[in-house]
């Protein structure tokens, strides 16, 4: 077995465009939630969304222009992520590098457009003499789920597997635990993951608004309007971008003197098999203790946790229930906060995005609040570090939970590294 380590990550989020100012804006639990663009809210004028704070397209070269805004998203992050690491590429042993990529819906920005022509080509009598059916010829590469992998394999000279995991809101958090397994097991020596999701189009929000758990936009400030723990909580809030980290085995990156921001140290990950929407305090208990075990750590020995809080009725009450069933008696004495309060819910990329925050707060100390906590819901009874951010805190591990509809959960454990 191998010791895994970060050596970079990239972010591209409601909260900044890149990691820096992403993580400033959750310590000041500055929000990235909005009201709807006007194509939305012609429709679901009752919706707020997390749009990207820049849109990727302008931090791209025109050769990107035409791709999917989930894979020019996640060239964004990547790039931020492999400069992070001082990674040279393509890499003298390209072989032994993986890609590995989470993404809930891929192609959907894209999908939503041809539709949109197609119907409106019929509808209009002024396009009467242009054929619906002509698309783009490459519709159906930027569309297929691993078009952000095949683009990363391509920019960088990257010659190992590449992997697209689509497992909804836990997508990029399975991404970062095989590119880990492949590490520590042996089969790659370091591999780029990226969590991306570009959603925020009429389409896919007609689909969210029907399952009926998106948040009712405050009518004071419509930036408070996703409220995890809280007693009036509504919902979660999507968001899109992007967020990318660079694993590597220690080996590889001690010797060619890399830092490591932090080991990456427990992967668990189990399913519910019981309901399709409906979370389960079993399987997610199961995947922090699975977590736990792999890290070799005491429940008491993580310092902060990022929750997977997506203020939810249910899904906040039984997110607390699991915590306290994994940790025991030492939920009592543990951080938690979810930043979905301030960047919502980026479905594919939370788990990516999520971690690399818990890894900046890792590194500073400072653990990110859940933003907009006002009225605690009695039934979630933990320290979820409410309102502002705490400063000066020793972490020497954190954990991030994801779980998805379909009833797949994940928890990740990153911890200080000590070079041997």
């Amino acid at each position: 077995m191998y010791k895994v380590v970060v050596t970079g990550s990239g972010i591209i989020c409601p909260l900044g465009a890149d990691k820096a100012s992403a993580f400033a804006a959750a310590l000041q639990a500055r929000s990235g939630i909005a009201p709807c663009p006007p194509d939305i809210a012609a429709r679901l004028p009752h919706l707020v969304l997390a749009q990207a704070s820049a849109d990727p397209h302008t931090l791209l070269g025109r050769a990107d222009q035409g791709l999917d805004r989930a894979t020019q998203f996640a060239l964004v992050a990547a790039a931020q992520a492999l400069a992070d690491a001082d990674f040279s590429c393509p890499p003298t042993d390209a072989r032994r590098v993986g890609v590995f990529v989470g993404i809930g819906f891929g192609g959907s920005q894209t999908s939503d457009s041809l539709y949109a022509r197609f119907y409106n080509t019929l509808s209009d009598p002024t396009l009467q003499h242009k054929d619906p059916t002509v698309m783009h010829p490459l519709t159906v590469p930027r569309i297929m789920a691993n078009a952000a992998a095949a683009a990363i394999t391509m920019r960088y000279g990257l010659l190992g597997p590449s992997n697209t995991y689509s497992v909804a809101c836990a997508s990029s958090a399975i991404a970062i635990g095989e590119a880990y397994r492949s590490i520590r097991h042996g089969y790659l020596d370091a591999a780029v993951v990226i969590g991306t999701e570009a959603m925020l189009n009429p389409g896919a929000m007609l689909g969210w608004n029907a399952l009926r758990v998106m948040a009712k936009a405050d009518t004071h400030d419509p930036s408070r309007s996703c409220r995890p723990f809280s007693r009036d909580r509504s919902g979660f809030v999507i968001g899109e971008g992007a967020a990318a980290l660079v694993l590597e085995s220690a080996a590889r990156s001690t010797q060619r003197g890399a830092r490591a921001l932090a080991e990456l140290a427990g992967y668990g990950c189990s399913s519910d098999a019981q309901h399709l929407t409906a979370p389960s305090i079993d399987g997610q208990a199961d995947a922090m203790q699975q977590a736990l075990q792999e890290a070799d750590l005491a429940p008491e020995q993580i310092q902060y946790l990022n929750a997977h809080g997506t203020a939810t009725d249910a899904g906040d009450v039984i997110e607390t229930q699991s915590i306290h069933l994994a940790f025991g008696s030492a939920a009592r004495q543990l951080a938690v906060s979810s930043t979905k309060s301030m960047h919502g819910h980026l479905i594919g990329a939370t788990g990516a995005l999520e971690l690399a925050l818990s890894i900046e707060a890792l590194n500073s100390g400072s653990l990110p609040p859940t933003a907009h906590l006002d009225q605690p819901d009695p039934r979630c009874d933990l320290d979820y570090i409410p309102l502002q951010a705490r400063h000066g805190c020793h972490v020497e591990a954190v954990m991030s939970n994801s779980f998805a509809f379909g009833g797949s959960n994940v928890s990740l454990i990153a911890r200080r590294f000590t070079a041997p």
